[in-house]
């Protein structure tokens, strides 16, 4: 009776060291851990360096790259602070990026069910440094640019459904004062792109290009099909400016006459 008690004593004891020892791990997670996450999800573009906290809590400094294997990438000014919170069947988590957001923005990922999951990006207005594309390779480490990105959705989801993604609300990018170190004059003008996905939610959102102001005329449209972008536009300058931007305009696409075709996708 006494070996069987102390027999028992024993595997409560272990169990509850077991125990202990997963929740201790839970709850103290090194923030290396999302780090890793966002590194793979997003296949080395955007990277979390000099991590502090744990999985919970923490801050890191982000820089926005090619990917796996291009060591040049483009480091955000300052630290990027977040909250993880588990909810059920899903996670929240609250990001604040000092040097961009004015308040935290949240993002929230539900599992619907085992092969679909849902994100929701509250609505929310940033500002971002047009230099951080330079990070992203040809052509933006060519074009050098400057100026604010200004970032606003609206009902913003995104739905994975056995691997396809179907987009709900919308996104605005409005880019202020952009100039190049390739353009004779500058800034070239104020541009906006809009993401609009529908209230049922479209397989293939569209993405729509357009010039506010400014010498360089910029216009387009596509969609975003997975996760390739379609994209048909053109580029031209104010019949006064044409001949200041024709070596800029060469490189933008294929020449027509005064235009620049673009086509990517």
């Amino acid at each position: 009776m006494t070996t069987h008690t102390s027999r028992a004593s024993w595997r409560s004891a272990l169990w509850g060291c077991l125990f202990g020892s997963c929740l201790a791990t839970l709850i103290w997670a090194p923030s290396q851990w999302l780090a890793w996450v966002i590194n793979e999800t997003t296949q080395g573009r955007l990277q979390w360096h000099n991590m502090r906290g744990t999985v919970w809590t923490g801050s890191a400094q982000w820089s926005l790259g090619e990917g796996h294997g291009h060591p040049s990438a483009q480091v955000l000014p300052g630290r990027v602070a977040w909250t993880l919170k588990p909810m059920w069947a899903g996670m929240q988590i609250n990001i604040h990026a000092p040097c961009c957001t004015s308040q935290p923005f949240q993002v929230q990922a539900t599992l619907t069910d085992w092969s679909s999951w849902r994100i929701h990006i509250q609505d929310h207005t940033s500002t971002w440094p047009t230099a951080m594309l330079s990070g992203l390779g040809a052509p933006w480490n060519t074009l050098q640019l400057s100026g604010k990105l200004n970032l606003k959705t609206h009902g913003l989801q995104l739905h994975w459904l056995q691997g396809r993604a179907q987009f709900k609300g919308n996104a605005q990018l409005e880019v202020e004062n952009l100039s190049s170190r390739l353009s004779p004059i500058n800034p070239m003008g104020s541009y906006r792109l809009l993401l609009v996905g529908s209230t049922q939610g479209a397989p293939s959102p569209t993405l729509v290009l357009s010039t506010q102001q400014g010498p360089l005329l910029l216009s387009g449209q596509g969609q975003w099909a997975g996760t390739r972008l379609r994209f048909e536009g053109e580029a031209s300058a104010q019949e006064e400016h044409e001949a200041s931007f024709q070596y800029l305009l060469n490189l933008l696409g294929r020449r027509q006459g005064a235009r620049s075709l673009i086509s990517l996708g």
